[in-house]
């Protein structure tokens, strides 16, 4: 994607993208132009075209970079466990790394539509490798008797829509602490599929 050129051009590649994400959540990717990015990083226009070939460029970088960012902290998660404290951990991790990061979040769903056809297979590859992670954590917990879920695969959509609709709402600072949070949306994930003990992770 990007073509950096020793430290500077790293620095330089990296600002791209920090000032791309914060444009695009805030204006959306089609009201960006490539020349407002450069305003705000502070370059002249032509100076992202060496890192950036275009627009559409950026956003995939954007969204790529936040699957894996997102697959690799649940990697670090993972343990040797049953299918409800797996279940209740993909929660809490879901919820925690969701709303530290708004912006990339608000890319990653409502820009979709704007990625080429190159680009959103792409995405839409990790995209399903994360979907198959909850997917995962529920047929274990059916196959071993722990969870009545008749359709893992609908259930794991439908829990990943809801612990995502977090971030529509959350503010930091509000009458809820995240801690108050991750324990509310635990206890109606662990409901869903027919359990009630809630344990901290």
């Amino acid at each position: 994607m990007a073509r950096k050129v020793g430290s500077v051009g790293s620095i330089t590649a990296e600002a791209i993208l920090t000032q791309a994400c914060k444009l695009f959540a805030r204006f959306g990717y089609a009201a960006v132009s490539m020349r407002q990015i450069a305003a705000a990083v502070g370059v002249q226009a032509s100076a992202i075209y060496q890192h950036y070939p275009n627009k559409q460029e950026i956003l995939v970088a954007l969204l790529n970079n936040h699957m894996d960012a997102l697959l690799e902290a649940w990697n670090n998660e993972v343990r040797d466990e049953d299918a409800a404290a797996a279940l209740e951990r993909f929660v809490r991790f879901h919820i925690r790394y969701h709303i530290s990061r708004p912006d990339e979040v608000f890319l990653s769903y409502m820009e979709l539509r704007s990625l080429e056809d190159q680009g959103f297979r792409i995405i839409e590859r990790k995209r399903h490798t994360y979907e198959n992670i909850a997917k995962a954590i529920l047929r274990h917990g059916a196959d071993e008797g722990t969870f009545s879920a008749s359709d893992p695969h609908v259930a794991a959509m439908a829990i990943l829509a809801m612990l995502t609709g977090v971030n529509t709402w959350y503010r930091s600072g509000g009458r809820l602490s995240q801690q108050k949070i991750e324990d509310l949306y635990v206890g109606m994930v662990m409901g869903s599929v027919g359990l009630t003990a809630v344990t901290k992770a």
